[in-house]
């Protein structure tokens, strides 16, 4: 008996620190300032995904297994593209997206899009969001999540909508508007 109530003091004690420990900001940024915001930021801008031309802004690194899937199944991209205010490639530069993305879908076009959104003006200028799902171009509008960041964005989470605004003829140059919702 005696054993038993000294194993559930010290389970108790244990508890009890722990839980204070959560509670306070050590090292660092604390969760319980930066995570209970009530409404999420919204960043708004137009990506500029350039495959073709001199100066390309992604590029292919795999082609696909199979020449005649109509999905381009297995093909991967790497990007750096520029990221505007307006949908006017000369439009103000707000950031860049740096990833890739790849055919991840043998029915419909569809690519699995890693990457990070890299602000470079306004006040989160150093940021950085990063998002990391399932983009189906023909959709109208794709949602995908937001799973972190960093400097102004840490503990990040959210969803980024995006929606086609130019496709060139050959299905390969874009302009697509970004809506992003990041509670940080």
């Amino acid at each position: 008996m005696a054993k038993e109530i000294v194993v559930m003091s010290v389970l108790l004690f244990v508890l009890a620190a722990t839980t204070k420990a959560d509670t306070q900001s050590g090292y660092g940024h604390g969760c319980s300032s930066l995570c209970n915001s009530s409404a999420p930021t919204h960043i708004h801008f137009y990506f500029h995904d350039k495959i073709t031309g001199p100066s390309p802004s992604a590029v292919q690194v795999v082609s696909p297994p199979n020449k005649t899937s109509p999905t381009s199944f297995g093909t991967v991209y790497v990007m750096d593209d520029p990221l505007t205010e307006g949908p006017d490639p000369r439009s103000k530069p707000v950031g860049r997206a740096q990833g890739m993305y790849l055919s991840s879908d043998q029915v419909r076009i569809g690519f699995l899009q890693a990457m990070n959104i890299v602000l470079t003006a306004g006040p989160y200028n150093g940021s950085v969001i990063t998002v990391l799902g399932s983009n189906h171009i023909s959709d109208s509008i794709r949602e995908m999540p937001v799973v972190g960041g960093t400097s102004a964005f840490r503990f990040a989470r959210g969803y980024a909508q995006a929606r086609t605004y130019f496709l060139d003829s050959n299905g390969l140059d874009a302009i697509v508007e970004y809506n992003v919702y990041v509670f940080h």
